[in-house]
């Protein structure tokens, strides 16, 4: 029995597949420290899968990156994640999940507002975070896989996003 509401998401126009994904510059966190950087760098090494979910220490972001994380999927490409945590929070989850994904640190939520994959969070007046997406974005920034969910809470279909992961580095 689940023990949650499950709440319909507004629909929204967020990034889809053959659009090229917008370029950002944020704080991006790994195990050791944080600097800024921008997806035009990342892709200058390949694919990338970028990750939205909810803050850190959420149940969702715990899940997605559990799953994440025992797929391996970090060994084929890039995978980084973006979320309104700051930089100290994703060290926190980094070290607690035992985790080698880069997580770019969003405050603002103004990554996902441009991707259009920012929900707003009942009950908090100007309060947002990323609702859980997914987009696989190759080296010319075009994506070539997107999954955004539809109701809270979603997550993304793991066994689809690693099959197209595959596809794209194959």
């Amino acid at each position: 029995m689940v023990d949650f509401d499950v709440v319909p998401l507004p629909e929204t126009d967020h990034v889809t597949a053959g659009d090229r994904a917008p370029d950002f510059t944020r704080p991006l966190v790994n195990d050791e420290f944080w600097a800024d950087a921008s997806l035009d760098e990342l892709v200058d090494d390949g694919p990338v899968c970028l990750v939205f979910y909810p803050m850190d220490g959420s149940f969702p972001a715990t899940y997605i990156w559990n799953e994440l994380r025992d797929r391996d999927l970090d060994a084929l490409l890039t995978v980084v994640g973006v979320s309104i945590s700051t930089p100290y929070a994703h060290k926190r989850l980094l070290e607690e999940r035992d985790m080698d994904f880069d997580l770019f640190s969003d405050p603002d939520n103004g990554v996902a507002e441009t991707y259009g994959v920012a929900h707003d969070l009942d009950g908090m007046a100007g309060v947002s975070e990323a609702r859980p997406a997914t987009f696989l974005v190759d080296e010319d920034r075009i994506v070539q896989y997107a999954w955004v969910a539809e109701e809270w809470p979603d997550f993304p279909p793991y066994d689809d996003l690693e099959h197209e992961i595959r596809t794209l580095v194959d």
